[in-house]
């Protein structure tokens, strides 16, 4: 047992890990592409998404430009643990977590609107956590919501989560009159951007159907769900389960603004699990939404202790890890 606590402290500590992790996700990557080289891609009805995807990005650049932008999210994840000392410590262990979780899925390594929206929402949400208890929260609020105006031009249902923010807001003590409505226009001041070009070149459709996807509510079917989403869903809750629990058991070892964040990213990652369960169909794009929160979540839990109990969780995470790369590919044969 001793061999396993060096193996979580060197493994959450080590200055190798990312790297580390980096590779591995890379190794993934190309055995997918190998053993999956005809991987359907699932087609949305997102104007502006579908546009810029068909008119400009061709075939085979849609693998590296996903990896890039899970590097960029990845990026910003060491960012946002740094700004507001999430972990208590400058970390990069959610960031190395993100990447091994996004590299089991083989269905996620291809481009999709999600993931665009999945860099908006994560500025968006480093915005809010700058909102806590600001004296001018309009303008932080503006920023917010601004980027989930730009990242639901191309991801509509992001716009969804528009209500978690406020009540985000509201428990930051950023929640105004003014902040309120300098959120509002943060949100549509893209789609008057996108509204003035719709007009002026004659293409209203590429304004409307955003909202008529907002609109749209596929029938509930939790037994659509295929197997390598029932086994990934499964491994994601089981991780968010016992990191939040630490969270609220252990809360007190954290100052009151960081338990105020990780309280909210509780509540925002419950939501989305529950957006999936709701609306299989988007499981592609929410994913990487709903990996962010689960991977800080579990960096905090892996990072800040230290029982024989959580040594042995430790260890039981890799191995499912492993086993759930292993299942997908199997199921996506």
């Amino acid at each position: 047992m001793i061999r396993s606590k060096r193996l979580q402290n060197r493994i959450t500590a080590g200055r190798f890990t990312l790297p580390v992790a980096i590779l591995l996700s890379l190794f993934c990557w190309v055995l997918s592409s190998i053993l999956l080289p005809e991987l359907p891609v699932m087609k949305s009805s997102y104007p502006l998404w579908e546009t810029i995807s068909n008119g400009y990005i061709p075939a085979w650049a849609n693998a590296p430009l996903s990896f890039i932008l899970y590097g960029i999210i990845g990026y910003f994840l060491i960012e946002l643990n740094n700004a507001f000392a999430i972990i208590r410590m400058r970390a990069s262990v959610q960031t190395a977590i993100y990447f091994l979780l996004i590299s089991v899925c083989p269905a996620l390594h291809q481009l999709y609107a999600g993931d665009i929206a999945s860099v908006a929402f994560l500025v968006s949400l480093f915005f809010l956590f700058k909102g806590y208890q600001h004296p001018r929260p309009a303008g932080i609020l503006f920023y917010s919501f601004l980027f989930i105006g730009v990242g639901s031009l191309f991801f509509p249902q992001l716009t969804l989560f528009i209500p978690l923010f406020w009540i985000g807001a509201y428990g930051f003590q950023a929640l105004t009159p003014k902040s309120f409505f300098g959120s509002l226009i943060g949100w549509t001041l893209p789609y008057w951007f996108v509204l003035g070009h719709a007009y002026f070149y004659d293409e209203m459709g590429l304004f409307c159907q955003p909202f008529i996807e907002l609109a749209t509510f596929q029938p509930i079917a939790l037994l659509d769900f295929p197997l390598w989403e029932i086994a990934t869903l499964g491994y994601l809750f089981v991780l968010f389960i016992v990191s939040s629990v630490h969270c609220l058991v252990a809360g007190y070892e954290d100052k009151i603004r960081t338990r105020s964040y990780l309280h909210f990213l509780i509540f925002l990652s419950f939501c989305i699990f529950g957006y999936i369960l709701l609306q299989p169909a988007m499981m592609v794009h929410l994913l990487p939404l709903l990996l962010i929160g689960v991977s800080i979540l579990t960096g905090h839990f892996v990072v800040l202790t230290n029982s024989r109990t959580s040594n042995v969780f430790f260890i039981c995470a890799l191995v499912g890890l492993i086993l759930l790369f292993g299942f997908n590919i199997w199921t996506l044969l």
